[in-house]
């Protein structure tokens, strides 16, 4: 005889954070397993970042700051530069540098984000719409070549790995307080529908619900970072991995076993 086998059960292998079998797996393991799980989607995550930091907007900004005057600066509020005519610094798939002294708006760019240095302001330009940012009337920076050269060439890889440390704790401290958040409402999912799960396994569940979405949120990175994906669709993913977390914290739970009922005692057995 042939029995059927409902799909609703519980897996064997905690080590996939894909199927809501294999998240639902994870209630069932210690949290140093689920730590370990997640340490290498956010070090995945971090690097992905740090790629796209490095080989999509990085080398705008060297370029940019290559073009600058070898004299120059932003004085008390005012841009000093030998030429403050309209010109182009830099332009990339997501960055575009220009002067523009009196914000004539002579230069656009296709680039995701335009950041126009005028003699009194930064404009910045992107899908969000228009940011006016007036220089600081107190204090004075830089403006040219010669000095910032070889501060960003010191910089740039300091930036890069604390972006990327930034983003790898970020990453485990969110999934913490989200699983913090959203555990109760695991435990009673898994209450009602007369599932096996404690609270402390509800919280490690809700941990794992997560890491679905994240990976969605990854891939997205990096297709936005080779140009598949603008910025429209970068932040229709960032929606959707939210929406897929909750998804898997509702269907999950489904994929434990039931409670066992308890035994009734035969009051005719002595």
């Amino acid at each position: 005889m042939i029995h059927a086998v409902s799909v609703l059960t519980e897996s064997s292998f905690t080590w996939e954070p894909v199927t809501p079998r294999g998240v639902a797996s994870f209630a069932r393991v210690s949290y140093e397993r689920l730590l370990v799980v997640q340490s290498i989607l956010a070090l995945v995550t971090a690097l992905i970042v740090v790629w796209v930091l490095a080989n999509g907007f990085f080398p705008t900004v060297d370029t940019a700051i290559r073009q600058l005057p070898d004299t120059g600066g932003i004085i008390h509020g005012e841009l000093a530069v030998p030429d403050a005519s309209p010109q182009l610094l830099a332009e990339g798939h997501f960055l575009a540098f220009i002067i523009d002294a009196k914000h004539t708006g002579r230069i656009r760019s296709p680039a995701q984000f335009q950041f126009e240095f005028g003699g009194d302001s930064l404009l910045i330009f992107s899908l969000f719409g228009e940011a006016e940012i007036d220089y600081p009337a107190d204090e004075s920076f830089y403006f040219n070549h010669t000095d910032l050269q070889p501060k960003w060439g010191a910089w740039a890889p300091d930036i890069l790995g604390l972006t990327g440390i930034a983003v790898f704790l970020g990453l485990l401290l969110s999934w913490a307080l989200l699983a913090t958040l959203y555990f109760l409402p695991v435990w009673l999912i898994a209450f009602f529908s007369n599932r096996d799960l404690g609270l402390l396994a509800s919280w490690r569940l809700a941990g794992a619900a997560l890491m679905p979405g994240a990976l969605l949120m990854s891939l997205s990175i990096w297709l936005y970072g080779v140009g598949v994906f603008d910025l429209v669709k970068l932040c229709f993913a960032f929606g959707m991995h939210f929406l897929i977390g909750w998804i898997y914290l509702f269907v999950s739970p489904l994929f434990l076993k039931r409670t066992a009922p308890s035994a009734k005692k035969n009051p005719f057995s002595t």
